[in-house]
């Protein structure tokens, strides 16, 4: 591993914003090791005055300037941020003006109101999505006519963490079903699944690291050998093939990349709260 830096994501109000934004960009320096710092709610002088002694310790310790994603919204309190040592990407600051400039008007100064309970119809449907999402995991209740999409696949393929996310972030009613070895056996959809065909993506894995996945849970398990998962994923290629079933990798995909490809699969267009 090449540099160390320290980078801070800081906000006025959760940082996921700045977080989630300086992520993706961080990602394109693979060779540099990130130090990374969340601060959320610098929403005052003080809280922005302490952040910068953080930012200069760090760019001190580092020998280089801390690098700070910050989407603050007070421009006031940003150029306190701004007065320390750290390199500044000011989101807001950044594309406000063009934005205020397309629209012909100014912005309306709101703290965090990318993430606050402002909609409360919004969030009402993404806590009823959570719930289905909970209450139809692997198989528990298999009454799908409710659901937006049905996730399928071996068991330990994502499928729990990528319906769990679709509700939480897009509001998905997913519910989700593992194929179990008699579907396998018998290489045919069971018929409650099968009058929802439209609704259903299938979740693939390489089996390596289906193994990997199950030795956690079951350690020196049949379930986790090699030779299972290979027998299990090679059968649930056939099954959802034959079935006409589209299918995504998710061996190296994480959740959101996997989200975004089942939603744009299904055609299904969803805001992200």
């Amino acid at each position: 591993m090449g540099a160390k830096r320290t980078v801070f994501f800081i906000s006025d109000g959760t940082a996921i914003t700045a977080e989630a934004l300086g992520h993706s960009l961080i990602a394109q320096f693979p060779s540099v090791s990130f130090r990374q710092v969340r601060l959320p709610f610098v929403d005052n002088e003080s809280a922005c005055h302490e952040a910068v002694v953080s930012i200069n310790e760090a760019s001190d310790r580092d020998g280089a300037a801390a690098i700070v994603i910050n989407t603050i919204v007070d421009r006031e309190l940003g150029q306190i941020i701004a007065s320390g040592k750290g390199e500044v990407l000011d989101l807001f600051g950044t594309f406000l003006a063009p934005l205020e400039e397309t629209l012909g008007m100014r912005h309306e100064p709101s703290v965090g109101q990318a993430h606050g309970l402002t909609n409360f119809d919004k969030y009402e449907g993404r806590m009823d999505a959570t719930n289905y999402a909970m209450t139809h995991d692997d198989g528990i209740s298999v009454d799908f006519r409710e659901s937006d999409l049905i996730l399928v696949g071996v068991s330990r393929c994502g499928k729990t963490p990528t319906c769990l996310y679709m509700a939480l972030h897009f509001g998905v009613k997913a519910a989700n079903y593992p194929l179990t070895p008699e579907d396998l056996d018998e290489m045919r959809l069971p018929p409650f699944l099968r009058r929802y065909k439209y609704k259903l993506v299938g979740l693939d894995i390489e089996p390596e690291r289906l193994s990997q996945i199950r030795e956690t849970r079951r350690p020196g398990s049949r379930y986790a050998s090699l030779r299972q998962c290979r027998q299990e994923v090679e059968a649930a290629q056939s099954l959802l093939r034959m079935e006409g079933v589209p299918m995504f990798k998710t061996t190296h995909a994480s959740i959101e990349e996997i989200s975004s490809r089942v939603l744009l699969q299904l055609g299904l267009q969803r805001e992200m709260f």
